[in-house]
């Protein structure tokens, strides 16, 4: 299964984002209710591709802000975030509701990205984020100087932190996940992801608020 580049770009509030695939797929029926993560996951796993569909376009968005920001390259997060749903398309099967389906969904790309550095040791540190063009243009001249200086600031702090603190700082911020959540996902212990977390968020706030 091929997921189109668009439907990687797409953003909140525009509309429904399509999955495209090499087959049409049919989209479920309107629902009474909202079901959870791992109820779609099972419902997938029982054959429901309109359940699978549902997940794609609840969390496809934040996972490939949590890939672009982890390696910093777009085209390598294109292919990481192809491998990650290739991954949970074929693990359906196994699939067991014994956690979060975010925190199985991050597992993965977890590890996609650790498979990524091996296999390219010399990994590339261009950054190659989203541009500006949902940026609030009603925003003052100074305010959105101001704005584009702290991000400015930001990306360039992220991108020098230790792999593992910009792990953990992006699973948290991107992905939503708890401490406990974030060790799971990364293999380590709640005190070594805590203070991962903490270390990143100190420096990211202290380049933020670096003088002008």
């Amino acid at each position: 299964m091929t997921f189109c580049r668009n439907a990687i770009i797409n953003k909140p509030n525009q509309g429904p984002t399509r999955l495209c695939t090499k087959g049409e797929l049919a989209y479920a029926p309107p629902m009474g209710h909202i079901p959870e993560d791992s109820a779609l996951m099972l419902r997938y796993k029982e054959g429901d591709i309109a359940a699978f569909e549902t997940l794609y376009r609840r969390h496809n968005d934040a996972l490939y802000r949590y890939l672009l920001r982890l390696c910093r390259h777009q085209a390598t997060a294109e292919d990481l975030f192809q491998d990650v749903w290739g991954k949970i398309i074929k693990a359906r099967a196994n699939y067991r509701a014994t956690a979060k389906f975010t925190t199985f969904m991050y597992r993965v790309a977890h590890n996609c990205f650790i498979d990524h550095v091996r296999r390219n040791k010399r990994h590339s540190n261009n950054t190659e984020l989203e541009d500006e063009r949902y940026a609030d243009t009603s925003e003052q001249p100074d305010t959105m100087a101001e704005r584009s200086l702290a991000k400015e600031r930001l990306a360039i702090a992220l991108n020098e932190l230790p792999e593992e603190q910009r792990d953990a700082f992006l699973l948290h911020e991107e992905a939503g996940l708890n401490i406990d959540q974030i060790a799971s996902v990364t293999g380590s212990n709640r005190e070594t992801a805590k203070s991962r977390l903490r270390y990143a968020v100190n420096k990211l706030r202290a380049a933020i608020e670096e003088p002008q």
